[in-house]
């Protein structure tokens, strides 16, 4: 695992807890897939939950997220009280044949994120682009939420 204390280029402590956690659950998912699937040869599963970015704009909240792998057909994104929720499922399979030698090997990747969102937005008006990999999705904000500028009298 990890060192815990990190020093920055001062030499003082300098701690993410954040990190810290990520890497705890990156940890004790591998340590779950090994130990699930350790009794079958040639099958592979992990789950990931890669960082996102999320942007505030002046009309839209834009997330964003690696996926790499992953097609947009396995890839599910749904909006509620606030919160954005990502996930997406990749399997696949590969043969080999050869001479005296056959391997086939399954490999399952599952990714799940849920990222709240700053501003209450309009679900309805949500759209989604997968391209190279990275997932875009824009929200554009309700409008209760957008600036309005008032005139004095």
């Amino acid at each position: 695992m990890a060192e815990m204390i990190r020093r920055g280029p001062s030499g003082m402590k300098r701690r993410d807890p954040f990190e810290e956690i990520r890497e705890t659950q990156d940890y004790l998912s591998d340590l779950f897939n090994r130990f699930a699937l350790g009794g079958f040869s040639g099958v592979t599963g992990t789950t990931f939950s890669p960082l996102v970015d999320v942007k505030e704009e002046d009309n839209n909240v834009v997330v964003t997220a690696d996926m790499p792998g992953i097609d947009k057909d396995g890839v599910d994104i749904t909006v509620r009280d606030d919160i954005l929720e990502i996930s997406a499922k990749r399997s696949e399979e590969s043969e080999t044949e050869e001479k005296g030698y056959y391997r086939k090997e399954r490999t399952y990747s599952e990714f799940y994120r849920t990222v709240p969102l700053p501003v209450t937005v309009d679900e309805e008006s949500a759209s989604a682009k997968l391209e190279d990999g990275v997932l875009k999705v824009t929200l554009p904000k309700s409008e209760k939420e957008k600036e309005r500028k008032i005139t004095v009298e």
